[in-house]
């Protein structure tokens, strides 16, 4: 282990069982970093605050809860909107908000509070496990890497080999009137804990886009569900929990050939398994 990650870990309740030749080049960061292509430091606070004197804030005085709804109460409240298939935005109060940081609208910045652990599973590889139990709702971790722009992002699926591992996740928000948002984060040089979570076809945890101080979304997880402690914490890679639509999907052929790009075979064990790791060519199809 390096003295850099093991001193960024003594911070954080992250336990990791690993050799120091692992993860070779792996830098540990619990924040999202600017990288190629990404014109938004996701650092800088771009977001304007709240002037609320209180403790925690009050929905009907605050100006952040009355633009974009209350997001929490000790848990997050709700996935979405009943029927709508997606979840709603969530905004938190931020470093330019008077509030102090005892607010109930600041939950993701606090950042990771929960003790996991890295650990070497049967046959997915590393994956990430909770020591303790976990209420539906809780904020588990983010997903925090170097944040690409779209023709980065494409340059580096193509550049992946045979067993390279793809880290790459792709958001896409819809606003509406055909306005879409897109994120691209890869922990793959840099990163958290979420680097090392494993894909379920029936997870455990959801990923939700929270903005704190700048546009560029965290990509917070929550837990979907009441998991056990000692129980590997898992989401899945399109991004569908529940009611919630995923994202883009790609019909599989049975053979996980798809235009010369050979698939991962899928090794969650749920009885709804799709047989193949998801694999979004969006990115690669782009033009």
């Amino acid at each position: 282990m390096s003295a850099d990650l093991s001193n960024c870990l003594e911070k954080v309740p992250v336990l990791i069982r690993r050799s120091s030749a692992a993860f070779p080049q792996f830098q540990y960061s619990p924040d999202n970093v600017q990288g190629p292509g990404c014109t938004t430091d996701p650092s800088e606070v771009t977001l304007p605050g709240c002037s609320c004197r209180s403790a925690s804030c009050c929905p009907d005085t605050c100006p952040c809860l009355r633009t974009c709804g209350r997001a929490y109460d000790g848990a997050l409240l709700a996935l979405g909107p009943a029927g709508s298939g997606y979840c709603s935005p969530v905004f938190e109060c931020n470093a330019l908000c008077a509030c102090s940081d005892a607010c109930s609208s600041r939950v993701v910045q606090g950042g990771l509070r929960l003790r996991l652990e890295v650990y070497a599973t049967e046959n997915k590889g590393w994956g990430v496990r909770t020591l303790q139990a976990i209420p539906r709702g809780t904020f588990v971790c983010e997903y925090a890497g170097e944040v690409i722009g779209l023709e980065e992002a494409r340059r580096r699926q193509l550049a992946q080999r045979p067993g390279d591992n793809n880290y790459i996740i792709a958001v896409r928000e819809h606003a509406g009137e055909g306005s879409v948002t897109e994120t691209f984060v890869d922990p793959a040089a840099v990163g958290n804990a979420g680097r090392f979570l494993n894909h379920s076809c029936r997870p455990n945890l959801f990923m939700q886009p929270v903005r704190v101080h700048s546009l560029v979304p965290r990509l917070a997880l929550f837990a979907g569900r009441n998991v056990a402690a000692r129980e590997e914490l898992t989401f899945d890679y399109t991004g569908g929990y529940g009611n919630r639509l995923p994202a883009e999907r790609l019909d599989t052929p049975r053979d996980g050939g798809t235009d010369g790009l050979q698939r991962k075979e899928c090794h969650c064990g749920a009885n709804n398994c799709g047989r193949f790791l998801p694999l979004d060519l969006s990115i690669i199809n782009a033009k």
